[in-house]
């Protein structure tokens, strides 16, 4: 069987994630059959086996020849050029033209059909998207020309996805739509079915504690509820609104597939406290699939070896037995 490759962006230069994909690609690079072809810096990645003491060879593949790569004996990669003196240095001006010529190449290839998708290391928001995006998958959404994506922090027990992601919360109840909801959800749907082969059983989380506001105007009532009806008249699985609350402390939970959240930290901070690094961040309603580890770049533990691998490891075996 051909398979086509995934393509894995580096991301930011001063990071964890090259140190954990070592990891991974030490448990892995036998086991799977799928290329891996990283995008990133040559220079920076040799420096960083060096220090890490892996003893693995780099095979520099031609953007235009990536049908060629059939393996993972030695790690494939793409060059983009970076000036680089040290394996771990401080973030610098050059490196948001690195990070956006990395993604750049990538998002080409994957236009072209010519990988299965896209893996991405993180990279720093402050400094790369700074106030343009708040988040690479507003990004990405940007970059692709797509109109509507969704983060889904996914684990096979129990997934989960914000209908509002990167968005301060005080912003919070004016993105709250039935439009939105209704959108978000479908796609959600449309995405466990097509790649997941699953009728998902969804729940929805409200906005306001227990799901009541002593207002006359109620998110729950005038917005959540009548979006969720409405849903479940076109066949969609779906129940709520339930309290946040409590919603994750009781065995109900188990019952469903995924559970959506008005906002990011109302589901990000149950699952993570849930899953821990099992779990990770899928975006679906981009022309691809695109998965990044359930981490920042983590400059407090750089060059320290101890970082967990057990996210991108269950990413990239998504991309190996899910598609």
């Amino acid at each position: 069987m051909n398979y086509k490759p995934l393509l894995i962006v580096l991301g930011e230069p001063r990071s964890v994630f090259i140190e954990i994909f070592l990891k991974a690609y030490k448990k892995l690079r036998k086991k799977i059959k799928r290329p891996i072809i990283l995008i990133g810096s040559s220079k920076l990645l040799e420096k960083q086996l060096n220090y890490f003491n892996y003893n693995y060879n780099i095979n520099e593949v031609n953007e235009n020849k990536i049908n060629l790569i059939k393996n993972n004996n030695n790690i494939n990669l793409i060059n983009i050029y970076l000036d680089v003196k040290k394996p771990f240095q401080r973030i610098f001006s050059n490196s948001n033209n690195y990070i956006e010529n990395s993604f750049n190449t990538a998002i080409k290839l994957l236009k072209k059909k010519q990988a299965i998708g896209l893996l991405n290391g993180p990279i720093s928001k402050k400094k790369f998207l700074k106030k343009s995006f708040s988040g690479i998958t507003e990004y990405l959404k940007y970059k692709t020309s797509s109109s509507n994506v969704a983060m889904i922090i996914y684990n096979k027990q129990l997934s989960v996805s914000p209908i509002t992601t990167h968005v301060p919360i005080k912003f919070v109840n004016k993105e709250i739509t039935k439009k939105t909801i209704k959108n978000k959800i479908k796609l959600l749907n449309k995405f466990y079915k097509k790649f997941l082969k699953k009728n998902p059983n969804i729940a929805v989380l409200g906005l306001n504690p227990h799901c009541e506001t002593i207002d006359s105007y109620s998110e729950e009532d005038k917005i959540i509820l009548p979006s969720i009806n409405n849903l479940k008249k076109k066949g969609i699985k779906i129940s709520g609104p339930f309290s946040a609350d409590t919603f994750f402390i009781s065995p109900n939970y188990r019952k469903f597939d995924l559970v959506i959240g008005m906002y990011h930290d109302q589901v990000l901070t149950p699952i993570k406290s849930i899953f821990k690094f099992n779990a990770i961040n899928i975006t679906a309603g981009l022309p691809f699939i695109r998965i990044s580890p359930d981490h920042g770049p983590n400059e407090k533990m750089i060059s320290k070896n101890i970082s967990n691998p057990t996210s991108i490891i269950k990413s990239i075996l998504f991309f190996e037995r899910s598609l």
